[in-house]
């Protein structure tokens, strides 16, 4: 089962009381306050880890609690602080909370801590309020409560390409093909019913790049058509999109009203998504009718295209070179607009004069 949007109710721990005590020793008639403070609450923490994919677990135990922490107990001992509550969730996680509506924590690397919500301070003993004019203070502090809250995880996948298509164009295919996932492939649509997330190695370089296989898009996805449109949330954050086209024309289908119809579906979900690079791969090109209709496409289309065959495997080390060639551009181009945004946002000169 594959979750990548559940509700969780989440509860940090409250603080400890603190301790009203006295000193009673053999000849200190008059020992003084010796209570100890309250300990702090735990924290709910979130945790990113590579060992999770989805958020399956949440779904079936939405209600999580940090531990309390101890009571203060007399001859100055301090209550221990209560056990942190740590969600694990995979690279990728947003965390909105249901009340405001707004992102409050995005998880988007591997060991990447963020406290979510934190523990209530421990009260104070009543040792702590003694002073010159009170030496026998019977005064200690209940400890304060944790932060609680009822949020929402949404999943959005970490990758650097995103593989769209039609249903049986060849996408889980070609992602069992280039990399080292192994997607369920069948001659029916609808095979993929989550995103896969497979690597594509370069040995040569060191280096390996990730790609999302989400499911197939049909007309009318985004009015919740097929499987809907909601797994495009997983390539929001792709730096490259791939198109996979059934050049073959099947069906009496044409591959460039396919492109148009999937380029459509993408603007309907997020106009954003057309302002990313985008990668044409042309399948099928071992059938006939394919040589032709990439000609139409070609000349009709002003896309970058890469023709490939699935079958004879033709064409797919000439792709994951040019996956590369396109995820280093834009990686590239990002980085320069961060920079320049990062200059201008220190510029603090006046203004030249006129």
């Amino acid at each position: 089962m594959f979750v990548d949007e559940t509700k969780v109710k989440l509860q940090a721990g409250d603080g400890g009381r603190g301790c009203v005590s006295f000193r009673r020793e053999k000849y200190e008639a008059f020992g003084g306050p010796n209570g100890g403070d309250g300990g702090k609450g735990g924290d709910v923490v979130l945790e990113g880890s590579n060992n999770e994919n989805n958020l399956t677990r949440y779904r079936f135990q939405p209600h999580w609690n940090a531990g309390r922490g101890e009571h203060g107990r007399g001859s100055d001992q301090s209550g221990a602080q209560g056990k942190n509550c740590v969600l694990t969730v995979p690279p990728g996680t947003l965390v909105v909370d249901l009340e405001t509506g707004q992102v409050v924590a995005e998880i988007l690397e591997h060991g990447e801590t963020k406290v979510l919500l934190e523990g209530g301070n421990g009260g104070w003993g009543n040792k702590k309020f003694k002073s010159s004019v009170n030496r026998a203070p019977t005064r200690a502090n209940p400890g304060e409560p944790g932060g609680a809250g009822e949020y929402k995880l949404i999943l959005k996948s970490i990758a650097d390409i995103g593989l769209v298509g039609y249903p049986n164009a060849g996408k889980s295919t070609l992602t069992g093909l280039i990399t080292n996932a192994r997607p369920k492939v069948a001659a029916y649509p609808f095979t993929t019913l989550h995103p896969q997330i497979g690597v594509i190695e370069y040995p040569a370089r060191y280096k390996r790049l990730q790609i999302a296989d989400i499911p197939g898009l049909i007309d009318g996805a985004s009015e919740n058509r097929g499987l809907g449109h909601r797994f495009l949330r997983h390539i929001e954050r792709c730096f490259l999109l791939t198109l996979i086209i059934d050049m073959s024309g099947i069906d009496g289908r044409e591959p460039w009203a396919d492109y148009d119809q999937l380029i459509g579906e993408l603007g309907a979900y997020d106009p954003a998504l057309l302002e990313k690079p985008k990668l044409v791969v042309a399948n099928k090109m071992d059938e006939e009718s394919a040589v032709e209709n990439l000609k139409v496409f070609q000349r009709t289309r002003d896309v970058p295209i890469q023709p490939v065959s699935c079958l004879t495997e033709e064409g797919l080390e000439e792709l994951k070179e040019l996956l590369w060639e396109k995820v280093s551009e834009a990686k590239a181009k990002e980085k320069e607009v961060e920079n320049s945004d990062s200059g201008n946002a220190n510029d603090d000169s006046p203004p030249a004069k006129p």
